[in-house]
């Protein structure tokens, strides 16, 4: 017998609505809530779907998933496949429909040189008005229509999230790396500090074996007045930095502090500034080469 999973807990989005008006943008964004995202999902699947749902060892409890004309052979079982939606007891079915003007759609297709999926070949407006009318019965149905006519891909996000956000704001996480240069730097990092021009503990014989979590270490890092400065400045950077990356959407930003091999001065400094961050900012932090036992 197939365990069911705990009522009230599954939601499902239906993201769907006209080519172009920003689905693309729309799948990101839930995913960085935290939702199983499916692109492109032919309704006809979808009660395959939901069987992998009840199964409670998926641990699937919020969906997203696209259904747009991308599988318009499939389309017509759609509103058949929401009558189903309806049936489950145990899912919280939400329909999200993204619309935009056709001169506004029309001007996407020229910028990005791709055909309308019903207009290969042709105008693009030709296949807009005949997804238009083959979508309203859809956009009369949907719960929540977003008009992105006027909206820049990060104010769409930023809408999306606040909707759909549980804890009704803006996810943006930091995460400090600390690293040493002789391993490479973290090809992930964003912004990244090199620290090795701060006095070295490693040539300190009682700190040598130690890393920057040990208090004696920290200490050592902090009592000089470069280290102090640094902390200031890069301090009044960030705090100027962060809220720009967040109001252009970025969901994390990762920060590279990089010393010799990536064990005292570097460890030291990126668990300052995580600390630092942690009022404001959801952070985490890294240590990625702090294992590596192999001198400076």
């Amino acid at each position: 017998m197939t365990n069911q999973i705990d009522t009230n807990e599954t939601k499902m989005v239906i993201i769907t609505g006209m080519s172009g008006a920003g689905k693309t943008v729309a799948i990101q964004s839930f995913e960085d809530l935290g939702y199983y995202c499916v692109d492109n999902l032919p309704p006809a699947l979808l009660p395959k779907f939901l069987d992998l749902m009840r199964d409670a060892t998926n641990n699937i409890h919020k969906v997203a998933l696209v259904m747009d004309l991308r599988g318009r052979e499939f389309f017509d079982s759609l509103f058949e496949a929401l009558d189903l939606l309806s049936e489950e007891d145990w899912l919280d079915e939400h329909i999200l429909f993204l619309d935009a003007n056709d001169e506004k759609l029309v001007t996407r297709y020229k910028e990005t040189r791709r055909s309308h999926p019903l207009a290969i070949g042709d105008l693009p407006l030709k296949g807009i008005k005949q997804e238009r009318k083959i979508l309203d019965e859809m956009r009369g149905r949907a719960h929540r229509v977003i008009d992105t006519s006027s909206l820049k891909p990060r104010e769409l996000r930023e809408k999306i999230l606040n909707y759909y956000s549980e804890e009704k704001q803006e996810i943006f996480s930091v995460h400090m790396v600390s690293f040493g240069f002789k391993y490479g730097i973290p090809i992930d990092a964003d912004l990244v500090f090199d620290v090795r021009f701060l006095p070295n503990p490693h040539y300190v014989t009682h700190l040598q074996p130690l890393t920057g979590l040990n208090p004696d270490v920290s200490s050592y890092v902090f009592k000089w007045s470069e280290t102090q400065k640094f902390q200031e400045k890069i301090m009044d950077l960030l705090q100027f930095m962060l809220p720009q990356y967040k109001k252009e959407g970025k969901s994390q930003l990762v920060v590279g502090i990089g010393c010799t091999g990536g064990q005292h001065r570097s460890v030291a400094l990126a668990e300052y500034f995580a600390k630092r961050l942690g009022t404001n900012y959801i952070t985490h932090v890294t240590h990625r080469d702090i294992e590596k036992r192999k001198g400076h």
